[in-house]
């Protein structure tokens, strides 16, 4: 996978851009404009100050220095740094959450992919029991790859339907188990509710579940996705953070915001429609692929 091909709306808006900016030297008009552009790809108003506070500080100790190589080695700095996540229980069971059209379903299915890949077993449970068609686009997903899935008839209690999911996957020694839970906005407390029973229910079918929790985000929103994320974050422990569809944003900068505003790893990113585009995370891989020097 090209993942600079992959990230090029974000690379012309970031690097290209720059580019143009310092082009003809590095100095305090640059650094203006510079500003500009960072904000407009979406690196949040902190990390824009904290970048450029630190390019203006080290360039000038070395004005020879390629503003590329010197603005990726910054990034990556000020890139939080998180340790893989190495499931420890069996089956480890990943609750999977967000707002309706982030891209969960797809984002499990590929997930459960990956998995497979690596040798391992997963059951995928469908927890999304109000959408007529979720259970029907899990299951279709579940029979173009092979991989088993638990779902019930439409209005059936959600916590129910997770508790018997990942009974079925201690019972048939499965690896992983990754539930599906429905769309939601958490301004609707209700619903906001409903997820935080579902999140119960999976410790009372297994104790210590759900070992994580995923909460996928919308990426073409860029930073207006952290107030919802903040606000599932009331109600559940999220763990870790997807962020999908950075294949058709200029606004890949907002990796960087949301992983330090919300101080959660960044697992799993989407890069396009393709069953391989959901891929692992890499801080330093992305920086590259929106900035790297060599074009």
């Amino acid at each position: 996978m090209n993942l600079r091909e992959k990230l090029k709306k974000s690379r012309n808006a970031l690097s290209r851009k720059l580019g143009m900016v310092f082009g003809q030297g590095v100095d305090e008009d640059t650094l203006g404009s510079a500003e500009e552009i960072l904000l407009a790809s979406d690196l949040g108003w902190e990390l824009t100050e904290l970048v450029l506070e630190r390019f203006r500080k080290e360039f000038k100790l070395n004005s020879n220095s390629n503003w590329k190589t010197l603005l990726a080695t910054i990034l990556e700095e000020l890139f939080p740094e998180y340790d893989p996540w190495i499931p420890e229980a069996k089956p480890a069971v990943t609750m999977v959450v967000g707002v309706n059209g982030a891209g969960k379903t797809t984002t499990i299915a590929r997930l459960s992919q990956s998995i497979v890949a690596g040798g391992e077993t997963v059951l995928m449970g469908c927890a999304d029991t109000y959408r007529a068609a979720a259970s029907e686009q899990l299951a279709l997903w579940g029979q173009r790859l092979n991989i088993p899935v638990y779902t019930s008839i439409e209005g059936t209690d959600p916590g129910a339907v997770t508790f018997d999911a990942i009974r079925k996957a201690k019972l048939k020694h499965f690896d992983h188990v990754i539930i599906d839970t429905a769309g939601r906005l958490p301004t609707q407390k209700g619903l906001m509710d409903e997820l935080s029973k579902v999140y119960r229910v999976a410790g009372k079918a297994m104790e210590g579940a759900p070992h994580r929790v995923l909460l996928v985000l919308d990426g073409t929103v860029g930073q207006n996705a952290l107030p919802q994320a903040q606000q599932f974050m009331k109600f559940i422990p999220v763990t870790d953070l997807v962020v999908t569809k950075l294949d058709g944003t200029a606004k890949g900068g907002s990796v960087f915001a949301m992983a330090r505003e919300l101080n959660l790893p960044i697992r799993y990113i989407g890069v396009g429609e393709g069953a391989d585009d959901m891929i692992t995370f890499d801080a330093e891989a992305f920086i590259e692929a929106i900035v790297g020097s060599n074009d």
